[in-house]
């Protein structure tokens, strides 16, 4: 472009009209080798659409118009909804099109089917992820419902599974689709449910009235909620609907919507109960079971969505190397920062391998092991991952320069985005603690993870060494060490598979990133070359 006064020239385009899936080797290498190689044509054409600019500016625009509240109507009925942008409904219709809310629940879902949505929901990610909360909340409920949804509402088990979006204001039963949210946490607890003063009282009909309040209620627009109250045997979980079985509205007042960082498209709220209607779902007492059942599918969901940004801030950082140009050089050419190009891309090399691995352990959970493996992995992943993504995406600004920090770019919005993963379905301690637990209380998970990593023993003398360091600090494991033993889980978990699935110079340089503590070791050129072509969709 020629102005007066001078001519932009050197300034890389944004990043548009890319295939999300066909750009990520890694992600492609492990959906098919975790089970999902049937998926990877509707895969590609997912990866096509959200790649495109218009799909990336539906992500801006509903970011830059954060839901309203509605708390009465204009003749001053109460109203309690949430009014969204049209770019908000517009993503959440292709999530739910594209079945990220319920695919491995359908009752012929294929072998694979948890891998297969894995990969839909971390190229969902990559182009917005607040719409992801709303999607969460409904998978991590679905399995629940289907074995403890109220007789009253077994009509809503159909648009429950189905593939459509509804956002009308009217009962679930009466809807083609329909989302759930969820409410646990309140003021004086937080994450410490068991201290929940919400109240639940048995009424004659076999429901019960919940007065009390909510710090945290996610998505509050959706048809149903689960929610956290105190019953007479104990902490309970209950579906408390928006609409009541006769058509009245549910006495579940919307107090505000939390002003966050990030996470801006999305709502999140605080309300109160006034005699709210709820209905049990199983037994009394058993509330922090029940949520214990789901929070292993939303904290997986926290980990593949800050890869999902993370693999997203790379792409944005690649892209703008190839083209810029420093020194008399391409930016990517440049040895320095193609050092830090090469470790960000390997690092997200591993963090697919271990991710995936971990979806057919979910996807096979009916084996004693498979589970047992989701189990311990699973907060491991929530606590390594999402914690490695804040400075991740700092580290792509600073590829940019000036122009990462500024609005116009993508990256602003992706760096406060990323804390919130962290935090949500129990902090980065509380991973760790429930890590701790599952090393103390699991049967025979020590033997397993003896077992998996004597697979690659003699491979990778760092991993051996690693493992070696783990092992002991297992015998008298301290809960103040929680962190650092989650993080060294991880790390062989993830070594563990890239020694099994990745090149063996890719592996080894893998394991010398992330597992020698000393430091100093530089990539060869050809594997530089080798991991900045997969993380373009390129093979050598």
């Amino acid at each position: 472009m020629h102005w007066h006064t001078h001519t932009v020239f050197n300034q890389p385009t944004p990043l548009s009209n890319s295939n999300l899936f066909l750009s990520d080797c890694a992600l492609r290498d492990a959906v098919g080798r975790e089970g999902a190689e049937w998926d990877t044509d509707l895969l590609a054409s997912i990866g096509q659409q959200l790649g495109t600019a218009e799909s990336l500016e539906l992500g801006r625009l509903a970011n830059g118009n954060p839901p309203e509240l509605l708390r009465y109507s204009v003749t001053g009925e109460r109203l309690d909804d949430v009014r969204f942008h049209p770019a908000w409904h517009l993503l959440m219709q292709g999530l739910c099109a594209n079945r990220v809310h319920n695919l491995a629940w359908e009752d012929h879902a294929r072998k694979g089917a948890f891998v297969a949505r894995a990969a839909r929901f971390i190229l969902h990610a990559q182009v917005e992820a607040g719409t992801l909360c709303p999607v969460t909340m409904t998978f991590a409920a679905t399995p629940l419902l289907q074995q403890t949804l109220p007789k009253p509402f077994h009509e809503w088990l159909s648009p429950l599974l189905s593939d459509r979006y509804d956002p009308h204001f009217a009962p679930g039963g009466q809807k083609r689709g329909i989302l759930i949210g969820m409410g646990m946490t309140e003021k004086q607890g937080g994450s410490d449910v068991l201290s929940n003063t919400t109240r639940a009282e048995k009424c004659n009909d076999g429901s019960y009235r919940l007065v009390g309040h909510k710090w945290f209620f996610s998505v509050p627009q959706s048809d149903a909620h689960l929610v956290l109250a105190q019953a007479k045997g104990g902490l309970s979980c209950f579906f408390v609907p928006r609409f009541l079985p006769d058509g009245q509205r549910n006495a579940v007042r919307l107090e505000r919507l939390k002003e966050k960082l990030g996470n801006r498209s999305n709502a999140s709220s605080e309300v109160e109960f006034l005699d709210a209607s709820g209905w049990l779902l199983g037994e009394e007492g058993e509330g922090v079971r029940q949520i214990l059942r789901m929070g292993g599918l939303t904290r997986f969901d926290c980990a593949l969505g800050s890869h999902g940004l993370m693999r997203r801030a790379l792409s944005v950082a690649l892209y703008h190397a190839h083209q810029r140009q420093t020194f008399g050089k391409n930016l990517i050419d440049q040895p320095l920062m193609r050092d830090v190009l090469s470790r960000m891309a390997l690092m997200l090399e591993g963090q697919t391998a271990l991710l995936f691995r971990l979806a057919r352990a979910w996807d096979r959970r009916d084996d004693v092991e498979e589970a047992a493996l989701a189990r311990l992995f699973t907060p491991a992943a929530k606590y390594s991952v999402c914690k490695a993504g804040i400075p991740f995406v700092a580290e792509a600004m600073e590829v940019l320069g000036g122009i990462g920090y500024c609005e116009e770019s993508e990256l602003p919005r992706l760096y406060r985005e990323m804390p919130v993963n962290s935090i949500w379905e129990g902090s980065g301690n509380i991973m760790c603690l429930d890590v701790l637990r599952v090393l103390a209380k699991q049967p025979g998970i020590l033997d397993l993870l003896t077992d998996d990593f004597a697979q690659v023993k003699g491979q990778d003398r760092h991993f051996d060494r690693s493992w070696r360091q783990l092992q002991q600090k297992l015998r008298k494991p301290q809960e103040a060490q929680g962190r650092e033993i989650t993080q060294q889980l991880f790390l062989l978990g993830t070594g563990g598979q890239m020694l099994r699935h990745a090149s063996p110079p890719m592996a080894q340089a893998w394991c010398r990133m992330m597992l020698d503590t000393r430091g100093g070791s530089l990539m060869s050129e050809q594997l530089q070359h080798d991991v900045l072509l997969r993380a373009t969709g390129r093979v050598g």
